[in-house]
């Protein structure tokens, strides 16, 4: 936790670098996801399904989907089986997005071939990076590819691409928290904040 920095305020004092996101809260976040585990299991429910996790700012949102997916298989006659994989994307410097997109890892992504992938996503921003990661997935031939990311920007960057599934949409600020970073920086945070230009300063590359 960074100092001055609590989760029982809706705003911290404005000399400290981050400002706690008031919309969003550790609670009301799992209340979105459980909902979104619903929505996917509904939709693509009765088909084993690939779910590829998008490191690193995704592990958290793609944990706590994952175990309401579970629940709702156990709790259901009809379940929602799984495997998992996990790959990188490097699209960021300090706050700016670069053209170019690298993508790491993924243990042998011809698997996909014929498959329900189900891609889980920290933040939708301009839409260019998940489409770029659409592009190259479509070379194994996967039979669906469906797209679940916790945020969605509203920036007049966007490219007009929106995934399947969202949790929330939130205004054109630099997030961070809940797995997501700037250049490693608080990723341990429960809860979403905006960073301020004091925060970028020091953290900056």
């Amino acid at each position: 936790m960074m100092k001055g920095v609590t989760t029982q305020s809706c705003f911290v004092s404005r000399n400290t670098m981050l400002k706690i996101w008031k919309e969003f809260s550790f609670l009301m976040a799992l209340l979105w996801i459980e909902r979104m585990a619903r929505d996917i299991a509904k939709e693509m429910g009765g088909t084993h399904i690939v779910v590829l996790c998008v490191l690193k700012g995704g592990y958290k949102f793609f944990a706590d989907l994952l175990d309401y997916i579970k629940a709702l298989n156990r709790n259901q006659d009809e379940s929602l089986p799984m495997t998992i994989d996990f790959i990188r994307l490097k699209s960021y410097c300090n706050d700016q997005t670069m053209e170019e997109v690298k993508i790491i890892g993924g243990d042998d992504l011809c698997m996909l071939a014929g498959k329900n992938v189900l891609i889980v996503e920290d933040i939708v921003e301009t839409g260019r990076t998940m489409r770029k990661l659409l592009a190259h997935l479509e070379k194994y031939k996967p039979q669906m590819v469906k797209v679940a990311s916790l945020l969605l920007k509203r920036t007049p960057r966007s490219s007009g691409y929106k995934p399947d599934f969202v949790g929330f949409e939130i205004p054109d600020k630099f997030v961070v928290g809940y797995a997501l970073d700037y250049n490693e920086y608080f990723r341990d945070l429960n809860h979403i904040c905006v960073i301020s230009e004091k925060g970028r300063q020091k953290y900056k590359m």
